[in-house]
């Protein structure tokens, strides 16, 4: 069967007018997920009266409601990842590259906090951003042992793997607390403290060897 093409209005065409719609049914669903009532504020009649356009062209782009959420998490997790890796790549001095895009990290979810309860509120655990939230950890996780091979020389190794999980799960940990207000901690002081630790695990030697762990046996002092 025959796809009647999209025709040109105004000289913008079909396509494109759809691209714009379907780029604004996604800023409606962040705005949506990102508010206090999260996955429950987004249906497909929610989305279309936030985007201020009928319910038809909801599945021009979208079959349901999680192709929709899957999509506003893909394009947060998206836009993160390239903005910080585009700060990294034009600065060569390896402290001043973490630092860097540990502060276009922060500043990214700091300038928008929907994007932060996208990405870390409990409160979203629907199960496509579940599932989403699982592959975004192992995307930030590989992103960051790339990194470190890069810059440092390290070897890929199951210690750097370990080592990448542990920054990203304690970066993501750290931020849900600083944006829930449980952390009195400036912007500035966020980045530098997290960049201490991060530049710290640069300095683990890479083939540690067994040590052994010193148990008080009552005693002591």
């Amino acid at each position: 069967m025959a796809t009647t093409p999209l025709r040109v209005y105004g000289g913008v065409t079909g396509s494109d007018r759809q691209a714009e719609r379907r780029a604004l049914f996604i800023e409606s669903g962040l705005e949506l997920l990102g508010s206090p009532d999260g996955e429950a504020a987004l249906t497909v009649r929610g989305v279309c009266r936030q985007a201020g356009l009928a319910n038809r062209y909801f599945y021009e782009s979208f079959t349901d409601r999680d192709e929709l959420a899957t999509a506003v998490y893909d394009h947060v997790v998206n836009e993160i990842a390239t903005t910080a890796l585009d700060a990294v790549a034009v600065v060569q001095e390896p402290e001043r590259k973490v630092r860097t895009g540990l502060a276009r990290i922060v500043r990214l979810i700091a300038d928008d906090p929907r994007r932060g309860r996208l990405l870390f509120s409990p409160f979203l655990s629907g199960t496509p951003l579940v599932h989403r939230r699982t592959e975004s950890t192992r995307l930030f996780t590989q992103l960051l042992g790339t990194q470190a091979r890069q810059v440092y020389g390290m070897q890929g190794s199951t210690r750097l793997e370990l080592l990448s999980g542990f920054l990203v799960g304690g970066l993501a940990q750290t931020l849900t607390t600083w944006l829930d207000g449980e952390l009195d901690a400036t912007e500035p002081e966020v980045v530098e403290w997290c960049a201490e630790i991060f530049l710290a695990t640069s300095e683990f030697p890479q083939q540690p060897g067994r040590t052994s762990i010193h148990v008080p046996d009552g005693s002591e002092p």
